[in-house]
């Protein structure tokens, strides 16, 4: 199995009370979100909070012909050239990718509880294949998380979710965060939408933001909604 690089960290400006693991998309590296998470640091309304860009293992992807590229999990076919459903791209995904790359999510967020970190205090995001890592491992998760951040992204294995939700339901009230421009060609907006509903329908706390004529990509507004999400998820507690 491929090695996987350390994370990139930006430690808390301040006093470290709270955590934000930020999950990158297909083919690129946590470096790739260092801009935003000093985007977010500017106005220093998050100086407590500790910055965790982890990378992906490099695998070959099946729809790129089995060229290697950093993935959370192999991706085997575009699905949005095809207009599948949700559920029919849920069907057409690495399972055992999937479970490998959430069990890596969750070490990190172990090792920042075994630092003193509530998991409570704690925010799992991404973009694109690294939110619908997010979305997947954060309301599977066997403990409790402060927020969810999806953006551009789809809910993996939902025609079988119910399976991978644990007997207490940690974060059937945590919020989440979904953000999706409706130009998207990649990840559908369909499948945000749907994502969204789905979500509605088994009683967890989301909402979709979405973002006229926006591709496949974020924008400043999105970052200006993902930092105010943070702020409100993960007050500053101030000198202990």
């Amino acid at each position: 199995m491929a090695s996987r690089a350390a994370p990139l960290v930006f430690p808390a400006l301040s006093r470290h009370t709270a955590t934000v693991i930020f999950v990158h998309g297909l083919g690129d590296s946590g470096h790739g979100w260092a801009d935003a998470v000093q985007l977010w640091q500017r106005k220093h309304r998050l100086d407590e909070v500790k910055f965790i860009l982890p990378n992906a293992r490099v695998m070959p992807i099946t729809v790129n012909g089995g060229y290697p590229m950093p993935a959370w999990f192999d991706v085997k076919s575009l699905g949005a050239s095809s207009n599948m459903t949700l559920d029919e791209r849920s069907r057409d995904t690495d399972e055992a990718g999937i479970l490998e790359s959430r069990a890596y999510l969750y070490s990190l967020i172990q090792s920042e509880v075994s630092q003193g970190i509530s998991s409570d205090r704690v925010v799992l995001g991404g973009f694109s294949q690294g939110g619908a890592m997010s979305v997947f491992s954060g309301i599977t998760a066997p403990f409790k998380l402060a927020g969810i951040v999806g953006m551009s992204c789809w809910l993996p294995l939902s025609h079988k979710l119910k399976e991978f939700i644990p007997g207490t339901n940690f974060n059937q009230d945590t919020p989440i965060f979904m953000g999706h421009g409706d130009a998207d060609p990649t990840v559908l907006y369909e499948w945000g939408t749907a994502t969204e509903q789905r979500l509605k329908d088994l009683n967890y706390d989301v909402n979709l933001e979405t973002y006229g004529g926006m591709g496949h990509s974020a924008c400043m507004e999105e970052f200006e909604d993902v930092e105010s999400f943070l702020v409100s998820k993960l007050p500053a507690k101030g000198s202990a």
